[in-house]
């Protein structure tokens, strides 16, 4: 909490003002909640699977995350969609969405997180494939900078038959459509 109150006396403010009184303690509060992926496993949560045969693309789409741009400690945010193809295996839904949530609550760049939650899935599932699309707005782009919010940064990683195969891509482009 002393690194708080450095921090505004850094920028010009009286830490003892009675709107700051209790900021510092509002700030490690907070950084113990978006900073809560630290130190957790994400493929903890994909671990319970049940058996399924015969599916051909299962996609989870827009998924709300948030996450803090390891560069200016600045939040991005925005959707997640996966798609994979399972291998006789499948995860319960809100698993998936728990991945993304561990890997979006640490200090992070959007490619980095969408690579990390594509990987848990294949190395946890050992689907046939996996396909994460993340589209989001980055405060460190909107408010400062360049400032041009609304802007969103999309990216794209594929792995195994969902890289090989460009009609399981299109089929996922196609069941993202807006």
């Amino acid at each position: 909490m002393s690194a708080v109150t450095l921090f505004l006396e850094g920028i010009g403010e009286n830490p003892e003002r009675e709107g700051l009184l209790e900021t510092p303690a509002r700030i490690a509060a907070m950084c113990e909640e978006i900073f809560g992926g630290l130190g957790k496993d994400a493929t903890r949560e994909l671990a319970k699977t049940f058996h399924a045969q015969n599916n051909e693309l299962i996609v989870e789409k827009d998924i709300p995350f948030y996450s803090v741009c390891e560069h200016h400690l600045l939040p991005f945010f925005g959707t997640c969609a996966i798609g994979y193809v399972p291998d006789g295996k499948v995860v319960g839904l809100s698993k998936l969405a728990r991945t993304v949530e561990v890997y979006a609550k640490r200090p992070q760049i959007q490619e980095q997180l969408t690579a990390q939650i594509a990987d848990a899935i294949m190395e946890e599932l050992a689907p046939k494939g996996v396909i994460v699309m993340m589209q989001a707005e980055h405060l460190c782009m909107s408010m400062r900078g360049v400032k041009k919010p609304g802007t969103q940064t999309v990216t794209l990683v594929r792995r195994g038959v969902c890289e090989e195969e460009e009609g399981l891509f299109q089929t996922f482009l196609a069941m993202n459509a807006k």
